[in-house]
C-alpha cells in the first residue's frame, strides 16, 4: 500500500521562456545525452546511432502511445480542481486526449486495422487509469511541475536532459520526483535499470537547484506497484561519474565510427532490424556532418562502414 500523503504546494506560473532559457534552435543543436538515450548506447551502440545520429524514424507501437495517452491523461487530470479528479472524469478525458494525439501524429490512426482493435485498445489505457486510483488519490496531491523539462551542462561534458512527469514540493521544501510507467514492474533484483533513470533526473535537479529530492517514486500502472527509492550524495558522485564514462564511449565510437551492434533479446522489438549487420542488412551512410551535429565529435577521416562481420 502507498504511504500516506500529504498536500503539496501549488504549483508556480508558468515561465514564458523556453525550457533552460535556450532558444529551441540552440537546445537542438547542443549535444547532450537523455536517460534514454544512454540506455541506449549500453544496449546497443548502432541503434544510438540510428536514433540520435541519423534520425531515423521509427513506426509507433500500440504500446508506446498507449503509454502517451495514458500520461497525458494524468497530466491534465490536475488541470481539474481537487475533488473533480475523479475516476470517471480520467475515462472521460481518453477520448479527447486521442483525438489530439492523432491530429499531432496521424500515422498512429494506421495502428488499428478495425474499431474493434481500437476499442480494445482505449478500454486496455482505461484499465491502466483504473490501477492508477487504487495508487494514489489525486485529490490529495497538487503537483508542483507536470512534464517538468530539466536540464544542466556538465562542465567537460555533455548536456543532461530529460522531461520529469511530475515534481511534487511538500510544504518543507522536500521534492519527490514521480514516473509513471505503464509496464510492469522489475523483478526484484532488477530494479537498477529503472533506478538509473530516476537517479539521472534526481542528479540534475541536485546540480540545477543545490538541493537533492528526498524521494523517487516509479509507479508501475501495469500491475499496480509502486517501487520508491531515497537517493543520496554518495550515489549522486557515481552517477555522474557513471554518465561521464558513458559519454566517453559515446565520443570515442563517434570519432571511430564503429558503431557495431550489440545482439540482445531487445533485438526482437528494434525497429531497424533489417538495417542491422548482425542480421544480414547494411547501415545507411552516415549524412555529412550529422556525428558533429548530434554529438560535438568530428569523426576520424578513413572509417569504413559496417557489414555483417561487425556484429557481436
Amino acid at each position: 500500500m502507498p504511504t500516506t500523503q500529504t498536500p503539496f504546494l501549488p504549483p508556480e506560473p508558468p515561465s514564458s521562456e523556453a525550457p533552460g532559457g535556450e532558444a529551441p534552435a540552440e537546445r537542438r543543436s547542443t549535444p547532450g545525452l537523455s536517460p534514454s538515450r544512454a540506455n541506449d548506447f549500453l544496449q546497443c551502440p548502432l541503434l544510438f546511432r540510428f536514433r540520435v545520429v541519423d534520425r531515423l524514424p521509427e513506426p509507433p507501437s500500440a504500446a508506446a502511445v498507449r503509454g502517451t495517452l495514458v500520461h497525458a491523461v494524468l497530466e491534465h487530470l490536475f488541470d481539474l480542481p481537487a475533488g473533480q479528479r475523479t475516476l470517471a472524469a480520467a475515462h472521460a478525458m481518453l477520448p479527447q486526449r486521442w483525438e489530439e494525439l492523432r491530429a499531432a501524429q496521424p500515422r498512429h490512426a494506421e495502428l488499428f486495422e478495425q474499431e474493434a482493435e481500437w476499442d480494445e485498445w482505449l478500454a486496455s489505457a482505461g484499465r491502466l487509469l483504473d490501477t492508477y486510483f487504487t495508487l494514489e488519490d489525486p485529490n490529495r496531491l497538487q503537483p508542483h511541475e507536470r512534464e517538468m523539462s530539466v536540464r544542466t551542462q556538465l562542465d567537460d561534458g555533455p548536456q543532461l536532459r530529460g522531461i520529469v512527469d511530475r515534481l511534487d514540493v511538500a510544504p518543507n521544501g522536500a521534492m519527490r520526483v514521480v514516473d509513471y510507467k505503464t509496464g510492469r514492474s522489475p523483478r526484484a533484483g532488477y530494479e537498477s535499470s529503472a533506478l538509473f533513470q530516476m537517479r539521472f533526473y534526481a542528479f540534475m535537479l541536485w546540480r540545477e537547484r543545490g538541493e537533492l529530492p528526498r524521494m523517487l517514486q516509479l509507479v508501475y500502472l501495469g500491475d499496480g506497484t509502486i517501487l520508491r527509492h531515497e537517493p543520496t550524495e554518495p550515489e549522486m558522485l557515481s552517477l555522474e561519474a557513471r554518465v561521464r564514462s558513458i559519454w566517453t564511449g559515446i565520443e570515442d565510437t563517434a570519432r571511430s565510427g564503429d558503431w557495431r551492434p550489440r545482439k540482445s533479446k531487445l533485438c526482437d522489438w528494434c525497429a531497424h532490424r533489417d538495417l542491422c549487420p548482425a542480421f544480414g542488412g547494411t547501415p545507411p551512410e552516415i549524412p555529412e556532418g550529422a556525428v558533429r551535429l548530434a554529438l560535438g565529435v568530428e569523426p576520424v577521416a578513413g572509417g569504413r562502414p559496417l557489414t555483417p562481420a561487425d556484429a557481436t
